[in-house]
């Protein structure tokens, strides 16, 4: 049975949002990606997107302020921080936002695709 949940990938790290995306799709995935802020909110108006993996620290457009937007405009797409600068500060801001989780960089694939498995059936 294949998995249809809509993952959009935002990171403006090519390599890893490309490596992240090729995982995703092997795990049955729909997968979109985006390499700003700017992007990923597009993508997110004109898209049946499950659930966002988005990194913090983005040229234009950061990370927080596409989440803010996110859950302002589709509280129900999920949304997974991504980040290289993992801290308390930064997992609070992410959860008071209202992020369903936080992942530092770099990560385990199989630890991430645990999270995402757990966010998308909260």
């Amino acid at each position: 049975m294949a998995n249809k949940n809509c993952i959009l990938v935002v990171d403006d790290n090519e390599m890893l949002k490309v490596t992240l995306a090729r995982a995703l799709k092997r795990e049955r995935y729909v997968v979109l990606t985006a390499s700003d802020g700017e992007e990923a909110m597009n993508i997110v108006q004109n898209e049946q997107v499950d659930l966002v993996i988005l990194d913090i620290k983005m040229p234009k457009v950061d990370g927080f302020q596409v989440l803010k937007f996110i859950k302002k405009k589709f509280p129900s797409i999920k949304v997974i921080m991504l980040t290289a600068y993992a801290d308390l500060k930064n997992a609070m801001k992410s959860k008071k936002l209202g992020a369903d989780d936080f992942t530092s960089k770099p990560f385990d694939l199989v630890d991430l695709s645990y999270t995402i498995e757990r966010v998308l059936h909260q």
